[in-house]
């Protein structure tokens, strides 16, 4: 039954998976490990039919063995390959997780390749893939975007490409949810700050600095914690859109100045 003011469909069907009687369906990139695979298992577990998305194909197979989710082998760049793939499979969700943190311990010796990787990756892939997730979804009157930011997107850290390349994608997500009003689709962006994944390793830049920045001595956010705040999220009802979200680990903090010691 309808609200008050006419919802098309209610809380209790997106906690069951289903709009309308019809099973949800969520497309998860970067979903080989961290918070994409933590995302694919919260996701499965509400009964939504979830499309995995990475390059890691020993990951994703594991992945679809334990979820049932269906998995597709790919690198967000490809949108050539993934245009199709989305559009065939229409979410009704996409979470724009794959990124990278090519620069995050200072843009010093960061060579035009990896400079460049981390912006396709981080920004040009997350728009495309989102422009071609888009239609069916306007033309279903419903739908959500959620693209993982990064509190280095919002504040100024030691990672001028990093965090401009977040900050793209907070200005992205702002613009995009401006633009999409009265369409019924939703757009989250959701900034977290330090999580214990395999992020760090994986950045290009000075492995000494990046050492030193894995070993945070803090406890960190688990990919977990980032799932539950996707799944708040899209289980809000839909004339609620959480717009930005900001979980940090109770022993950090962002703020201050900084000076030369």
């Amino acid at each position: 039954m309808a609200g008050p003011v006419g919802e098309p469909r209610q809380a209790d069907e997106l906690l069951s998976g289903n709009v309308g009687g019809c099973r949800m369906k969520a497309i998860v990139t970067g979903a080989a490990s961290g918070i994409g695979a933590a995302t694919v298992r919260a996701l499965t577990a509400e009964r939504i039919e979830v499309l995995a998305v990475a390059r890691r194909s020993d990951r994703l197979a594991d992945l679809q063995n334990e979820t049932g989710a269906q998995t597709h082998v790919g690198d967000v760049r490809d949108v050539a390959t993934l245009t199709p793939v989305i559009e065939r499979f229409a979410p009704d969700i996409l979470i724009n997780n794959a990124g990278v943190g090519h620069g995050i311990d200072g843009l010093a010796g960061i060579g035009p390749e990896v400079l460049q990787e981390a912006i396709d990756i981080n920004v040009t892939s997350l728009a495309q893939l989102t422009a071609a997730a888009l239609p069916g979804m306007v033309e279903s009157g419903r739908g959500h975007i959620v693209n993982i930011g990064s509190i280095a997107g919002l504040h100024t850290l030691v990672s001028a490409l990093y965090g401009t390349t977040k900050a793209a994608v907070h200005m992205f997500s702002q613009n995009l949810r401006f633009e999409l009003v009265g369409t019924g689709v939703r757009v989250t962006e959701i900034c977290p700050g330090r999580v214990a994944s395999e992020f760090y390793h994986a950045a290009k830049g000075d492995r000494e600095r990046l050492d030193r920045i894995v070993a945070s001595g803090i406890r960190e956010l688990d990919p977990e914690d980032i799932a539950d705040a996707i799944l708040y999220a899209v289980r809000a009802p839909p004339h609620v859109n959480v717009a930005t979200l900001e979980i940090l680990p109770t022993d950090q903090a962002v703020g201050g100045v900084r000076v030369a010691s």
